[in-house]
């Protein structure tokens, strides 16, 4: 049996400029966290042939190409398992659709349970391209690289989206007083809705493509916060990124009517006037989780409590994608 575990991550600056739609065209840059919330994945070889999958569903298939899960699906022909005999399981601390990267997460964790499987090592890089590769390449999903990278890498970490498609990672070179300040004061809250990140993301997508200036410009400024986040951390200015964080929600909520609702909107004030210095959802926006940087944590927590946000506390993980058991 192998077991595996991958990583969920918030992002800390420059989201959207890691679609391909963008970067391709202009270069992306980001600011991901892993965080120790994980998608888990074991992999075994059944007694019986076939194909075994428990996920929110059950499989029970001969064939690969029955397989009805499209990740599974094209990560297991990618590998060519050609007479599969194969039990699939998978379990996350998250629900999916809430904005942490779980997609991603989970097809990292697939890749590398499944090359362990094989008795084959995958370095991070190469792990975090194949699952661009099924996510993106194979099933077309309109989305970004950053999750499957943050995935495979962990840490704090930057990553600058080339043109010709390499994608360069650097850790983000924090004081270890900056790291504490920022698992202190960087609070998650759920909102209770879920969404479909691919269908936010696709308006945006769509947009890029056709070269419309307002979304050209609106990444482009977001780029250029991250960029600004990143000196502000590394300069341990934390309360400086607050405030660019809510000037990234503030643009970000230009990208699609979809990117908010009047109850996401409500409670984002309520924080601004309850200790947060700044915030924003996480994710492609439309629901999921909130996270602020907060001044007053405290009254933060407090406010959100009655307002009925559940928060979940959380730390940053250094591991990224991992073998626990094999």
């Amino acid at each position: 049996m192998i077991i595996t575990r991958s990583p969920l991550r918030v992002t800390l600056g420059g989201g959207g400029t890691d679609l391909p739609s963008y970067y391709r065209q202009h270069g992306g840059f980001l600011i991901a966290a892993a965080i120790d919330k994980y998608v888990y994945v074991t992999v075994m070889r059944p007694f019986v042939p076939g194909i075994f999958l428990k996920y929110s569903k059950l499989e029970h298939v001969e064939r690969v190409d029955e397989v009805q899960h499209p990740i599974i699906r094209e990560a297991t022909r990618m590998l060519e398992f050609k007479t599969p005999q194969i039990e699939i399981t998978t379990l996350a601390d998250i629900p999916a659709g809430t904005g942490l990267g779980s997609s991603g997460s989970f097809t990292t964790a697939l890749l590398k349970a499944l090359y362990a499987h094989r008795r084959r090592l995958v370095h991070p890089n190469e792990l975090a391209r194949l699952a661009c590769e099924v996510e993106i390449d194979r099933l077309k999903e309109p989305i970004g690289k950053q999750d499957q990278y943050i995935a495979a890498y962990g840490g704090l970490t930057c990553f600058h989206f080339h043109p010709n498609e390499e994608v360069e990672a650097i850790p983000l070179q924090v004081s270890m007083d900056t790291l504490f300040d920022l698992e202190d004061n960087l609070l998650l809250f759920f909102t209770g809705f879920a969404r479909n990140a691919g269908s936010i993301l696709k308006d945006q997508d769509v947009r890029s493509q056709k070269s419309d200036q307002e979304m050209l410009h609106n990444l482009h400024y977001v780029k250029e916060l991250a960029l600004r986040s990143q000196k502000a951390l590394e300069t341990g200015r934390t309360n400086e990124f607050g405030e660019i964080l809510h000037e990234h929600w503030e643009h970000k909520k230009r990208r699609s009517n979809g990117m908010s609702n009047p109850h996401i909107d409500e409670w984002y004030e309520l924080a601004r006037k309850s200790g947060a210095i700044g915030g924003k959802l996480v994710g492609a926006g439309g629901g999921g989780f909130l996270m602020f940087y907060a001044e007053d944590r405290a009254r933060l927590r407090h406010a959100m409590k009655k307002a009925g946000l559940e928060e979940v506390r959380f730390c940053f993980d250094f591991e990224g994608t991992k073998i626990l058991f094999g």
